[in-house]
């Protein structure tokens, strides 16, 4: 056991975050933590019970003299992103997260750290073990596949809560109020090919990109930083021009909500191409670190021989179809807001692309917090991917969050924190996808805020909470829930 994580304060908070930390819990895989989640309420004596999408539930009555109080539901999902460094051997469907504290971080060791939302589902925890908090009647909802599909909040029924105010655990700046976010929707490109075997007067060599930092798509696209699969397909276009590279398979990104950090493909150039081949892809390193120095201090991008020549190809015109497609696609910020200065209103994430076996994918995720333009732009995708001849699907829409600026809660939890703090804090919307769109579409009744530590870096291994803005956060949700209005 790390002692010293377990140990820090609030402890109420820790242990369980810690406790969180030895059960793997990845998106899709989720079996363990729910059983987890059961056994943690029924073991409290508290109504507890999982529903058929496999979020799990558990109700605690108010505390004496607060029984006149409005419902509270604390919001948090179970899952959490498996991301790890290409050296970091890792099996997040088995392996317990290696956390450990970093000067004022708590961090992991070469994988997702699970803050998100580990530590929103660790406070919940906290506030249903607790003895001594005062607080209305509870109702904790721990969803489910968050990460991959809000599958959760979309299989949630009505009627199965009875609370009136909904806060929502899942924000990563401590002193920040969230009333709105984007919603999203993927897009998911395909195309099938008959595989060609190389000829013998060809050099094979592994491209790869990586050393970038990644992070998550919605949060980290402001951030302007590479992205693994467009650097490497800039590439790819000009050997294909050049040398007459042919490619044999590409992996790059693997999860729809990560920008991603490393890219490779194995390709063959004929023999006489190889030097010149060679060159230019030192030639791009500078061009890629040039350009991108400041965000990217870490990037590579190299060559290496490979022995086996007998690869299989993808067929000559697939492959400039492929290439230009992933060259054309949109990526990055695509239109800021309006209304709210420094929020990314429109965006897409070139986030996985696999070919090999006769058969290429492409995903992308894009995020708006106006509908139109989220439509907007898949039909701008699915253009991209009609003129190119592959098939496509549009898949897991859900819908933004509209700001409530009148409400309630948002003007209580205002008290609250300028009470505890001396200062108001900042009313802002998300660039990322939240449940509380999802959750709010189905009881309309509730009123919805969202909050919680400062992490930064989620969804890559560099992902850390900060341990002294889990203590406010902590302290603030104590506040909240004694101040919450009545009935």
């Amino acid at each position: 056991m790390n002692k010293e994580i377990y140990n820090l304060e609030p402890k109420a908070v820790w242990k369980h975050f810690y406790s969180l930390t030895q059960v793997p819990r990845p998106s899709k895989h989720e079996d363990k933590i729910q059983e987890f989640m059961v056994n943690f309420g029924k073991e409290l004596g508290l109504e507890t019970f999982k529903d058929e999408t496999g979020n799990v539930i558990i109700k605690k009555p108010a505390t004496p003299g607060m029984e006149d109080r409005k419902g509270v539901i604390l919001q948090g999902h179970l899952d959490m992103v498996p991301q790890k460094n290409s050296d970091k051997n890792h099996d997040f469907k088995t392996d317990p997260i290696e956390a450990y504290i970093d000067g004022e971080w708590v961090t992991a060791n070469g994988t997702t750290l699970g803050a998100d939302n580990g530590i929103g589902v660790a406070a919940a925890m906290a506030v249903l073990s607790s003895k001594d908090l005062q607080h209305g009647p509870i109702e904790a909802l721990f969803t489910c596949d968050e990460e991959t599909g809000m599958t959760g909040a979309l299989g949630l029924k009505s009627g199965v809560l009875e609370g009136d105010i909904l806060l929502n655990m899942d924000s990563e700046d401590e002193g920040e109020l969230y009333i709105g976010c984007a919603g999203g929707i993927d897009i998911d490109a395909r195309f099938e090919y008959t595989p060609e075997k190389a000829s013998d007067n060809k050099k094979a060599y592994k491209l790869t990109v990586k050393g970038l930092k990644g992070g998550h798509s919605g949060l980290d696209i402001i951030l302007y930083r590479g992205n693994s699969n467009k650097l490497l397909f800039r590439f790819l276009k000009k050997a294909a021009k050049d040398f007459g590279m042919r490619i044999s398979s590409v992996s790059g990104g693997s999860l729809r909500n990560a920008i991603p950090r490393e890219s490779f493909a194995t390709v063959v150039v004929p023999e006489d191409k190889a030097s010149a081949f060679e060159a230019a892809v030192k030639d791009y390193e500078k061009i890629f670190i040039d350009e991108l120095h400041v965000k990217e201090p870490d990037l590579q991008f190299f060559a290496e021989e490979l022995a086996d020549k007998g690869l299989q190809l993808i067929d000559e015109d697939t492959q400039k179809r492929f290439i230009n497609a992933v060259y054309a696609t949109p990526n990055g910020v695509i239109r800021m807001s309006d209304d709210m200065e420094g929020l990314v209103e429109t965006s897409t994430n070139l986030a996985i692309i696999q070919a090999g076996d006769g058969k290429i994918q492409i995903a992308a995720l894009m995020r708006s917090s106006v509908d139109t333009a989220k439509e907007d732009l898949a039909e701008m995708m699915s253009s991209v991917y009609e003129l190119a001849g592959a098939s496509y699907t549009l898949q897991g829409d859900y819908p933004g969050w509209k700001p409530n600026p009148d409400s309630e809660i948002l003007r209580k939890m205002q008290d609250v924190y300028s009470n505890l703090y001396g200062k108001i804090p900042e009313i802002k919307a998300i660039h990322a996808g939240l449940e509380c769109g999802l959750l709010g579409s189905v009881y309309t009744n509730w009123d919805m805020i969202s909050f919680g530590p400062t992490i930064r870096f989620p969804h890559s291994p560099d992902e850390k909470v900060n341990i002294e803005s889990v203590k406010k956060f902590w302290n603030y949700l104590v506040e909240t829930m004694k101040n919450i209005p009545k009935k």
